[in-house]
């Protein structure tokens, strides 16, 4: 059982890898989405998938309409992960919703992460290039966060937050 799991993660990793390098084109963020429906993703329309998107594994993803996700960013969904319309995610960023759970001393940590929580990315949020969404974390409707940014607590409506970890700077 063991051996056909890891097959077909292998196998994901492999098909995913070839189709999501692949350019914007109209017709290739098509069978990008297609690909994420067939593996249990909610997805809107007018969604921009840029090349080097790694989604794991597109179940408990739920994508609202005229979202961008820009090149090379990475989402876990094993906690459950919604994104809400008209929002547009930098570089590299990184929306975390599965961890490992720190063991006592002497024990061996986990080979996978085994604490999961929900992020929610609510409608109208601009995030930076190169940020890091944390598991459990909820970001309010129309706030921003400034590229660079670890986003470790939730975030309020209309406000801007940045830096390591993000703190409030402004409101919109």
């Amino acid at each position: 059982m063991k051996k056909i799991k890891v097959i077909l993660v292998i196998t994901y990793e492999f098909i995913m890898g070839i189709l999501f390098s692949l350019p914007r084109f109209r017709l290739f963020i098509f069978f990008k989405c297609l690909f994420l429906r067939i593996m249990g993703a909610k997805l809107g329309k007018g969604i921009v998938i840029y090349p080097g998107v790694w989604i794991i594994s597109g179940r408990n993803l739920v994508i609202g309409n005229n979202v961008n996700l820009s090149k090379d960013v990475i989402i876990t969904t094993g906690g459950g992960v919604i994104i809400g319309d008209r929002v547009l995610i930098g570089y590299r960023t990184q929306i975390l919703s599965a961890n490992h759970t720190i063991t006592p001393a002497g024990k061996p940590f986990p080979i996978s992460g085994d604490s999961f929580k929900r992020v929610v990315i609510e409608n109208d949020v601009w995030i930076g290039a190169n940020c890091i969404i944390m598991p459990g974390v909820l970001i309010g409707e129309g706030a921003v966060v400034a590229g660079g940014s670890v986003v470790t607590k939730n975030v309020l409506s209309n406000t801007i937050v940045g830096g390591v970890p993000a703190v409030f700077i402004k409101k919109r």
